[in-house]
């Protein structure tokens, strides 16, 4: 039988904001010692199978900054002073696609500018201790590359001879008085060497590599013309363009003008809304018109004519210099005709994503690159920013006062609202969504926005069940005259849930919508999802539900709307603007494209971004009042009961993997780790937490012993503190342990914690008795809950996911929050906990609005036994 193929795990890289991080284990031994070295040495490796979408993109840039180090002039002088040029195109180029993935908001130009800067700094140490040529140190570590030659050729126009349109001239670079580089004539060079024959030969030696590729160099090195400034024609000019990339192989950097660079003639397509008419959503009728642009400048037909009729070469249009290239021509206009009639705004809209997916815009000097004209450009510009406030107004029912932030994203949910577009409010968690949809709700409500009677109309909000107690108690703050019903078994007291009562927003549940056939039978003027991302798995029953509902406008509310995989993505626009992304299986092929086309990142991200409006809070710029947050990881040595049950555990573990040869059966496998990983956090948690006892003996657990040192020194100060754990069972012996320590008992809250109590406990915490500590289990009240009374945030066990652990933090650390929050991190010395905790650091480090996958730890399952028990194994 042929051997078993082994998965090739994937290396997921992730972004931070001082650097990046690599969460594989068996990858990032060198990233975590020395992550930039680490980082330069790969530009000059071959490409690692298994890297992520993160991961290619930071293999984009080493290549980018080795290729560009290579071509850099004055290399060989300058040795280790060099700084590879990191052009303000190459920025903006490099930005433009970036991956949607973890930690993203933080590749900005700066942090280009420093890991450029640190990726130099590296190639000058090395330089620095190498005795040979830096063509010498380039080749030990990548063959393929060659340094620059310090010859360079200058192309530039001359618009003062008609004849002559452009000049030609090859210099060299030397050093200056200063130590600098400075440009020369190349005739200067004769003069310069003029007693050491070996130098001028060196130097002038790629002049013939150049003249084998170049007839007309080759031209101009017989006759000894190199040497002088030279009058080009446009036919002499158009044979050195075609040559350039030949000619930039043999090491001679050339200098041309930026619009043979920037790529020639494209077909674009302008599209117009008709006059005085609206745009009712994605199906809005539009008129398209394609034409032909060059170096910016439309053409008309009769230019396309006139350039059929020269000879191929280079002509003089408007001004602008044009290659003459009739069969590339001829394929221009085709495409240019195509375009022309009558659009949707969604087939407007997804025309470059389209080329994207079936690859026609690989090449920027295509004929295929399609365009939004202006008038779509700047709707959508207008789509994106908010409408002044002259022409809105908030309605005196609701009682609130807005941030100015607020303003805006009530604003932009109305006007998203008005024109019937999907929109995403995905601000970051704790900068009010809630509020800023019941101002739209509000608004809607009493402008009739929605074009029908009021008695009519109706929003439909679906919530996780957790938090159906408050928005309810949000709607009577701060809309009170907004009439609401809550359609879920637990409201009613097994009375029949109706539609049509006279309500305006009707709030239901996920698990609701599949029980409730009428939802479906109803057309919404407004249908919005809280905590959007539960629908982000396309294919299951629940998601199916939402989608199957009807609606005139859609919104979804989410703090962590990107996720690694892009299908989640895929599955929230599918609910908001059908059709933008395409089908799943159109969109399926878009993301493979992406490995050898990133510029299709640029592409989505246009896309999306009149749809979605997203603000973080940690942008001064946003929100500047609110306090810091003081994260600490707390080391804490396991008792000495916990340390034999922990040995023996891990040796029984080692047993089983041993004689029970799970190799052949990966899910057994799976489940052994999975479950082990669980009993072993339960040990580190308590001993009888993993024998099922009920003593709870505070010196048999570090963390207890712990614990009550922490919330003594809170007790003190009279502060709060929430206490987050991912097991139900604990929660009862944490809240005796805790009242003991307060003297005062606190509140437990878990998933068999009614919706009505919940409501009750949040009320009461946040009111003025002192209600010192709170136990949460992190699914159940992870999410939607405002407890900002309490500035202390203790995860007595961790959840294997950052963004999970941001949200728990987050109950305290909103706007409300007077005083910095501190947070505490418990893991056990030696024991699994401190070997992931490293993993958990880096995701931490990420971005603070975005999720990765649910299972955090499906990554160890992957780990051979060896490296299993090498994290499992408790150490000294």
């Amino acid at each position: 039988m042929p051997a078993k193929k082994t998965a090739q795990p994937a290396i997921r890289f992730r972004f931070t904001p001082t650097l990046f991080a690599v969460d594989t284990p068996s990858y990032k031994g060198a990233f975590r010692d020395e992550p930039v070295r680490a980082f330069y040495d790969s530009a000059f490796a071959p490409k690692p199978a298994g890297l992520d979408d993160t991961g290619l993109f930071l293999y984009r840039i080493a290549d980018k900054f080795v290729r560009e180090l290579s071509r850099t002039e004055g290399l060989e002088l300058m040795r280790g002073d060099t700084r590879p040029l990191l052009s303000e195109d190459d920025l903006s180029s490099i930005l433009s696609t970036v991956p949607f993935s973890s930690g993203s908001e933080y590749v900005t130009a700066d942090w280009l500018r420093s890991l450029w800067d640190r990726l130099a700094s590296v190639f000058s140490a090395d330089i620095a201790a190498y005795t040979g040529s830096v063509q010498m140190y380039l080749a030990e570590k990548d063959a393929s590359l060659k340094v620059a030659e310090r010859i360079f050729f200058h192309l530039v126009e001359n618009k003062q001879d008609g004849d002559f349109p452009f000049s030609f001239l090859a210099t060299y670079s030397t050093k200056d008085k200063s130590g600098g580089i400075r440009h020369a004539p190349l005739k200067y060079a004769l003069t310069e060497y003029k007693d050491d024959r070996d130098k001028i030969l060196a130097l002038l030696s790629c002049l013939n590599r150049a003249g084998d590729v170049s007839p007309l160099i080759n031209e101009f090195i017989q006759n000894g013309e190199m040497f002088h400034p030279l009058r080009l024609t446009a036919q002499e000019t158009y044979g050195i363009l075609k040559s350039i990339p030949a000619i930039e192989e043999t090491g001679i950097v050339c200098r041309i003008p930026d619009w043979w660079k920037k790529g020639r003639q494209k077909a674009r397509v302008s599209v117009k809304l008709e006059k005085k008419k609206s745009i009712l959503g994605l199906e809005t009728i539009l008129s398209m018109d394609g034409y032909l642009e060059a170096d910016g400048e439309r053409l008309s037909k009769a230019d396309i004519k006139k350039l059929l009729s020269e000879s191929e070469g280079l002509a003089l249009i408007k001004g602008k210099w044009i290659e003459v290239d009739h069969e590339r021509l001829k394929a221009l206009l085709a495409r240019m005709e195509q375009y022309h009639g009558d659009i949707t705004m969604l087939e407007a809209l997804r025309m470059g994503l389209t080329d994207a997916v079936s690859g026609t815009d690989n090449d920027p000097t295509s004929a295929d690159e399609i365009v939004n004209g202006e008038w779509l450009s700047s709707l959508l510009h207008e789509l994106r920013s908010a409408p002044s406030q002259k022409e809105m107004r908030l309605p005196a029912s609701f009682r609130a006062t807005l941030r100015p932030y607020q303003e805006n994203g009530w604003a932009w949910l109305s006007r998203m609202s008005g024109c019937r577009l999907g929109a995403c409010l995905a601000d970051d968690m704790g900068l009010g969504k809630t509020v800023q949809l019941l101002a739209h709700l509000e608004t809607l409500r009493t402008s009739l926005n929605a074009g029908t009677p009021e008695a009519a109309a109706k929003a439909l909000l679906v919530v996780p069940a957790s938090l159906l107690g408050n928005w309810q108690n949000e709607c009577r703050k701060f809309a009170p005259e907004l009439p609401v019903e809550i359609l879920h078994s637990s409201a009613k007291n097994g009375q029949k849930l109706e539609i049509g009562n006279g309500a305006f927003l009707y709030i239901t549940t996920y698990s609701m919508v599949s029980r409730l056939p009428e939802l479906a039978e109803q057309e919404w003027d407004t249908l919005i999802l809280d905590e959007a991302q539960a629908i982000k798995n396309p294919s299951s029953k629940q998601t199916k539900a939402i989608k199957s509902l009807r609606a005139r406008s859609r919104i979804a509310l989410t703090g962590t709307p990107i996720e690694n995989d892009l299908t989640n993505l895929w599955s929230l626009f599918d609910f908001l603007d059908k059709g933008l992304l395409g089908t799943a299986t159109e969109f399926k092929k878009f993301c493979k494209s992406l490995e050898n086309n990133p510029a299709g990142y640029a592409k989505l991200k246009a896309m999306i971004l009149p749809f979605m409006l997203r603000r973080l809070k940690t942008d001064k710029s946003i929100i500047s009042d609110l306090p810091d947050k003081m994260e600490m990881t707390d080391h804490i040595a396991l008792s000495k009961k916990q340390r034999v049950l922990y040995k023996k555990y891990t040796d029984d573990i080692a047993r089983i993997l041993e004689e029970s040869k799970l190799e052949d059966n990966p899910m057994k496998r799976r489940g052994l780790v999975l479950a082990s990983l669980m009993k072993l956090k339960q040990i580190c948690n308590h001993p009888d937490q993993f024998n099922g006892q009920e003593a709870f003996a505070e010196g048999d657990s570090g963390k207890f012993e712990y614990l009550r040192e922490l919330c003594e020194t809170i007790y003190e100060k009279r502060e709060r503190v929430l206490v987050f754990t991912q097991f139900k069972e604990i929660c009862g012996p944490l809240d005796e342990f805790l009242s003991g320590v307060f003297g005062i008992r606190g509140f437990v809250l878990h998933g068999g914690t009614s919706v009505a109590k919940r409501n009750q406990m949040v009320e009461e915490f946040q009111g003025d008795t002192y209600i010192p500590y709170m136990v949460i289990s992190v699914k159940a009240g992870g999410t939607g809950l405002n407890l900002t009374n309490a500035n202390h945030v203790v995860h007595f066990d961790r959840w294997w996911n950052p963004a999970v652990e941001n949200q728990a933090t987050d109950r305290a650390f909103r706007i409300g929050q007077k005083k910095n929050v501190m947070v505490h991190k418990f893991v056990c010395t030696g024991t699994v906990e401190e070997k992931i905790d490293e993993l958990i650091r880096s995701k931490t480090e990420l971005t603070k609005n975005v999720i990765g996958t649910d299972s955090g730890e499906n990554w160890i399952t992957e780990m051979s036994d060896d490296e299993l028990m090498k994290l499992f194994t408790l150490e000294a």
